[in-house]
């Protein structure tokens, strides 16, 4: 229905990306740490042993994990199993260099499997990588997150339930920010309809998006025309 989703952060180096690092050897998690800071949109955390990772990954949103394999309470291989159903995505970061290993871990969904020693500047440029590929379905708005290959939105980390339309209403604002759409051409790519319906109908699920979202300020009524979605810096 739409021309293009794109990100409203349409450059993906302005995005924020959280970043999980599982490593029980002090000074390779610093210099994991150091080399991943390089990036300054890159937001990371350290933890040391299985149980602390879980702990993490129950409580925040991460985009990728760092994961060795030899880690103590809970080892790397038995965290992928809790969670390679999560969808977030794991590169292996592991002093294993058996074939079985790695097999085991591609073949189960890691995203990448890179042996000790390592290059950091490789690291860091797999990571990127990763994420490059991840951006093109995420839509970032001030504090809202539309992740469009789930059909999913979350407001400050938490889940906001839109009716189907409601959700396509937001896509269209957001593809196109900063114009003034019509509420024929409204109806066109929302409804897939010429024909006109009551304006009660289109204003209606404006409310819910202006309620539900908290855009009360930023989904403007543009006089005689439609429905205009603000650009973050002119808010």
């Amino acid at each position: 229905m739409f021309r293009r989703i794109y990100t409203i952060f349409k450059e993906w180096e302005i995005n924020m990306f959280k970043i999980l690092v599982v490593e029980d050897d002090k000074n390779i998690s610093q210099l994991i740490k150091d080399t991943l800071s390089l990036n300054s949109n890159f937001i990371i955390t350290c933890v040391m042993d299985g149980e602390q990772a879980l702990n993490e990954i129950h409580q925040e949103i991460y985009n990728i994990i760092i994961l060795d394999i030899m880690i103590p309470k809970i080892n790397g291989f038995e965290i992928f199993e809790q969670i390679k159903d999560s969808g977030i995505p794991i590169i292996f970061l592991t002093a294993k260099t058996d074939i079985e290993s790695k097999i085991k871990a591609l073949r189960n969904g890691a995203q990448d499997y890179i042996t000790k020693p390592f290059e950091p500047l490789e690291l860091l440029a797999r990571v990127e990588l990763r994420l490059k590929k991840d951006v093109s379905y995420i839509i970032n708005y001030k504090n809202i997150t539309i992740n469009t290959k789930e059909r999913t939105v979350l407001k400050n980390d938490e889940k906001i339930e839109l009716a189907p339309k409601e959700y396509d209403l937001l896509i269209l604002l957001i593809n196109n920010i900063g114009s003034a759409l019509s509420r024929e051409y409204i109806l066109k790519n929302v409804w897939d309809i010429d024909t006109f319906i009551e304006t009660r109908t289109i204003d209606y699920h404006i409310q819910q998006l202006r309620k539900k979202l908290n855009l009360k300020n930023e989904i403007v009524a543009v006089n005689k025309i439609g429905y205009r979605l603000e650009k973050i810096n002119e808010i």
